[in-house]
């Protein structure tokens, strides 16, 4: 199925002969996994084929960001080439926030601290190898409080839908840079916009397409939302990833060892 097309009971019962359903993405939100699992109908998804793709649009933006690049490019083209009145700041010693460690995650925690971030995370399930390798496990409330960056990565569920809510949203710290790569949906945008009238962080997101031509508009106002295409994941090499996934998938669940199962 095509990313975001519903395959819901109503689908499945139409369909009294399905017995795989695989979304072209790695989010299966649109899919009822609980009724899927109950009628014996395998769902696979195609996790981790845009890992290094996600992980270097994050950091592209935060650099973009806090070194203030679209700024200079524009200041260039008109001729000026002072560095008078930039105020930009680094990566290295802040403290960097994850929230989901999966394969997009866990690819972002290894390129910050590189960076020389001083690296968190929560996760559903805790990551005893990556706590090994120095990405400390925090509980999440605090994570987001304590973060001067912080990278989502979480899939749409019913149990993430407005995991970024108001509570959570009024805790982020004062000068925070959020980065959301995961559906606009884990966000309670009322909340949001109440933050971004304070002017003391910045939230940046590239799940657009998901957003309603109001929520665009109204959020669109604000300096601190900085808003694009849904381009994160799109490379050659993951849209390459992403076709060898799925067909993989299709083969070996033909062949009765289904891969990449979500329950």
């Amino acid at each position: 199925t095509g990313f975001g097309i519903k395959v819901d009971k109503q689908v499945m019962d139409l369909a009294p002969n399905l017995k795989y359903v695989s979304p072209l993405a790695t989010g299966y939100g649109g899919v009822d996994v609980a009724y899927a699992k109950s009628k014996n109908i395998a769902v696979c998804n195609i996790p981790g084929y845009a890992a290094n793709a996600v992980a270097e649009f994050v950091f592209a933006v935060i650099l973009s960001h806090i070194r203030e690049l679209e700024r200079g490019l524009n200041q260039t083209k008109s001729g000026n080439y002072s560095e008078s009145g930039f105020n930009p700041t680094e990566i290295k010693g802040k403290t960097f926030g994850i929230i989901g460690l999966g394969n997009n995650g866990m690819k972002v925690a290894e390129l910050a601290k590189c960076f020389g971030a001083n690296v968190k995370y929560w996760s559903r399930n805790r990551k005893r190898d990556a706590e090994a390798n120095g990405i400390e496990y925090e509980e999440v409330d605090k994570l987001i409080a304590n973060s001067d960056i912080l990278s989502f990565h979480l899939l749409l569920n019913p149990e993430t839908e407005k995991f970024l809510n108001a509570d959570r949203i009024s805790k982020l710290k004062k000068g925070a840079l959020v980065v959301n790569t995961s559906p606009m949906e884990l966000v309670d945008l009322k909340a949001l916009e109440e933050r971004l009238t304070k002017s003391d962080m910045t939230f940046i997101e590239d799940h657009s397409d998901e957003m309603t031509k109001e929520d665009l508009e109204r959020l669109s106002k604000y300096k601190n939302f900085v808003m694009y295409p849904p381009i994160g994941y799109c490379t050659k090499e993951a849209s390459v990833a992403k076709q060898d996934i799925f067909v993989s998938n299709i083969e070996n669940f033909l062949n009765g060892k289904p891969s990449n199962k979500v329950y």
